[in-house]
Protein backbone atom coordinates (compact mmCIF):
# COMPACT_ATOMS: atom_id res chain seq x y z
CA UNK A 1 0.00 0.00 0.00
CA UNK A 2 1.21 3.44 -0.91
CA UNK A 3 1.44 6.24 1.62
CA UNK A 4 -0.49 9.00 -0.14
CA UNK A 5 1.05 11.68 2.10
CA UNK A 6 4.56 10.78 0.93
CA UNK A 7 3.40 10.65 -2.67
CA UNK A 8 1.79 14.09 -2.47
CA UNK A 9 4.80 15.58 -0.67
CA UNK A 10 7.07 14.45 -3.53
CA UNK A 11 4.53 15.59 -6.12
CA UNK A 12 4.21 18.97 -4.36
CA UNK A 13 7.96 19.51 -4.60
CA UNK A 14 7.90 18.48 -8.25
CA UNK A 15 4.96 20.79 -9.04
CA UNK A 16 6.55 23.70 -7.19
CA UNK A 17 9.83 23.52 -9.10
CA UNK A 18 8.75 22.04 -12.43
CA UNK A 19 8.86 24.53 -15.27
CA UNK A 20 6.14 22.55 -17.09
CA UNK A 21 3.41 23.19 -14.53
CA UNK A 22 1.31 26.32 -14.40
CA UNK A 23 1.01 26.77 -10.63
CA UNK A 24 1.40 30.30 -9.36
CA UNK A 25 4.44 30.77 -7.10
CA UNK A 26 2.15 32.30 -4.45
CA UNK A 27 -1.05 30.67 -3.21
CA UNK A 28 -4.08 32.92 -3.56
CA UNK A 29 -4.70 34.86 -0.38
CA UNK A 30 -1.54 33.67 1.36
CA UNK A 31 0.98 36.21 0.01
CA UNK A 32 3.38 37.43 2.68
CA UNK A 33 2.59 34.77 5.26
CA UNK A 34 5.77 32.78 4.71
CA UNK A 35 9.18 33.73 3.41
CA UNK A 36 10.35 31.88 0.31
CA UNK A 37 12.78 29.22 1.47
CA UNK A 38 14.35 26.31 -0.37
CA UNK A 39 12.59 23.04 0.31
CA UNK A 40 14.70 20.05 1.25
CA UNK A 41 12.12 17.42 0.41
CA UNK A 42 12.58 14.84 -2.32
CA UNK A 43 10.83 15.34 -5.63
CA UNK A 44 9.36 12.71 -7.96
CA UNK A 45 10.20 11.90 -11.57
CA UNK A 46 8.49 13.78 -14.40
CA UNK A 47 6.54 10.64 -15.34
CA UNK A 48 5.26 10.20 -11.77
CA UNK A 49 4.57 13.93 -11.48
CA UNK A 50 2.39 13.97 -14.59
CA UNK A 51 0.42 10.89 -13.46
CA UNK A 52 -0.21 12.33 -10.00
CA UNK A 53 -0.96 15.77 -11.43
CA UNK A 54 -3.69 14.24 -13.58
CA UNK A 55 -5.23 12.55 -10.52
CA UNK A 56 -5.03 15.82 -8.55
CA UNK A 57 -6.64 17.67 -11.46
CA UNK A 58 -9.59 15.27 -11.32
CA UNK A 59 -10.48 16.84 -7.95
CA UNK A 60 -11.63 19.98 -9.72
CA UNK A 61 -13.57 18.09 -12.39
CA UNK A 62 -15.22 15.43 -10.25
CA UNK A 63 -15.11 16.61 -6.64
CA UNK A 64 -15.08 20.08 -5.12
CA UNK A 65 -12.72 22.84 -6.29
CA UNK A 66 -12.01 23.69 -2.64
CA UNK A 67 -10.39 20.26 -2.21
CA UNK A 68 -8.00 21.09 -5.04
CA UNK A 69 -7.25 24.42 -3.39
CA UNK A 70 -6.46 22.67 -0.09
CA UNK A 71 -4.17 20.10 -1.73
CA UNK A 72 -2.30 22.83 -3.63
CA UNK A 73 -2.02 25.07 -0.56
CA UNK A 74 -0.71 22.30 1.67
CA UNK A 75 1.46 20.21 -0.65
CA UNK A 76 2.62 22.64 -3.35
CA UNK A 77 2.87 25.84 -1.29
CA UNK A 78 3.74 24.09 2.03
CA UNK A 79 1.17 26.05 4.01
CA UNK A 80 0.46 24.34 7.35
CA UNK A 81 -3.09 23.13 7.96
CA UNK A 82 -3.35 25.38 11.01
CA UNK A 83 -2.63 28.48 8.89
CA UNK A 84 -5.13 27.39 6.22
CA UNK A 85 -7.77 26.91 8.94
CA UNK A 86 -7.09 30.37 10.33
CA UNK A 87 -7.31 31.93 6.85
CA UNK A 88 -10.55 30.06 6.06
CA UNK A 89 -11.95 30.85 9.53
CA UNK A 90 -12.70 27.23 10.44
CA UNK A 91 -11.21 24.58 12.71
CA UNK A 92 -8.00 22.76 11.91
CA UNK A 93 -9.83 19.45 12.28
CA UNK A 94 -12.22 20.49 9.50
CA UNK A 95 -9.28 21.30 7.21
CA UNK A 96 -7.65 17.96 8.09
CA UNK A 97 -10.89 16.13 7.29
CA UNK A 98 -11.26 17.87 3.92
CA UNK A 99 -7.64 17.18 3.00
CA UNK A 100 -8.04 13.52 3.98
CA UNK A 101 -11.08 13.23 1.73
CA UNK A 102 -9.11 14.76 -1.16
CA UNK A 103 -6.13 12.49 -0.45
CA UNK A 104 -8.42 9.47 -0.47
CA UNK A 105 -9.87 10.50 -3.82
CA UNK A 106 -6.41 10.94 -5.35
CA UNK A 107 -5.27 7.60 -3.92
CA UNK A 108 -8.39 6.00 -5.40
CA UNK A 109 -7.69 7.53 -8.82
CA UNK A 110 -4.17 6.08 -8.77
CA UNK A 111 -5.47 2.69 -7.63
CA UNK A 112 -8.14 2.59 -10.35
CA UNK A 113 -5.54 3.27 -13.04
CA UNK A 114 -3.29 0.44 -11.75
CA UNK A 115 -0.25 2.61 -12.35
CA UNK A 116 3.24 1.72 -11.18
CA UNK A 117 5.12 4.80 -10.01
CA UNK A 118 8.91 5.06 -10.03
CA UNK A 119 8.71 6.12 -6.38
CA UNK A 120 6.65 3.07 -5.30
CA UNK A 121 9.52 1.32 -3.46
CA UNK A 122 10.03 4.45 -1.34
CA UNK A 123 6.43 5.34 -0.48
CA UNK A 124 5.04 2.07 0.83
CA UNK A 125 3.26 2.11 4.19
CA UNK A 126 5.15 0.23 6.83
CA UNK A 127 3.58 -1.68 9.68
CA UNK A 128 1.19 -4.41 10.64
CA UNK A 129 -1.36 -3.72 7.93
CA UNK A 130 1.10 -4.32 5.08
CA UNK A 131 2.49 -7.43 6.77
CA UNK A 132 -1.01 -8.87 7.06
CA UNK A 133 -1.84 -8.05 3.43
CA UNK A 134 1.42 -9.68 2.32
CA UNK A 135 0.59 -12.83 4.26
CA UNK A 136 -2.93 -12.92 2.82
CA UNK A 137 -1.56 -12.55 -0.72
CA UNK A 138 1.00 -15.29 -0.11
CA UNK A 139 -1.67 -17.60 1.29
CA UNK A 140 -4.07 -16.80 -1.59
CA UNK A 141 -1.41 -17.59 -4.19
CA UNK A 142 -0.99 -21.06 -2.67
CA UNK A 143 2.66 -20.61 -1.69
CA UNK A 144 1.97 -21.47 1.96
CA UNK A 145 0.69 -24.89 2.97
Amino acid sequence: MRDINLILERWGTWARYSSRMDYSPIAAGFKGLFPASPNKTISCSDDDGMIIDHAVGRLKAVRKPEELTLILAHYVYCIPKRVIAKKWKCSESEIRRKIQVAEGFIDGCLAMKHVCLHMDPYVQKKGVQTDIIGKINTYASGSVR
